[in-house]
């Protein structure tokens, strides 16, 4: 996929890219998720600051390329992060939910699936969750599928 886009846009030969599929892990909630981006739904993704901090990652930066798997790791679409807040989770906004493009797209919904998972990867990380910890938001577009 990335030699197909690459030939249709040669301004990114050289310009790296990252491959990953969204979710928890599972093959269902990665193809979920993975098929929200096709039709142009999901234009971002959040996760937890602490676990970057914990294990030493590099937050995502404006204009990282992305690969995006499905869950059997077939590539399926390239989307460009074009701008990452760093924020409370208490703070994430409806703007930010919609984005994200699942459920309802609703505050209230993302709060419903992020605070559980977050406060589950919390206990990993020997922390416990806290509505004042940092998000990570990455805003991402299509640019590819």
């Amino acid at each position: 996929m990335w030699q197909s886009f690459v030939k249709e846009n040669p301004a990114y030969t050289d310009r790296p890219y990252q491959a990953w599929a969204f979710g928890d892990g599972t093959k269902k909630m990665a193809d979920d998720l993975c098929d929200l981006v096709v039709k142009g739904i999901k234009r971002g993704t959040s996760s937890y600051f602490l676990e970057y901090e914990k294990d030493g990652s590099p937050l995502p930066t404006e204009g990282q390329m992305n690969l995006i798997l499905d869950g059997d790791g077939v590539a399926q679409a390239i989307m460009v992060t074009t701008k990452i807040d760093l924020l409370p989770y208490n703070e994430v906004t409806e703007e930010h939910a919609f984005a994200e493009g699942e459920g309802d797209q609703t505050l209230a919904y993302w709060k419903s699936v992020h605070q559980p998972f977050f406060s589950q990867l919390s206990t990993t990380l020997d922390s416990p969750f806290n509505e004042t910890d940092l998000v990570v938001y990455e805003w991402l577009k299509l640019v590819h599928k």
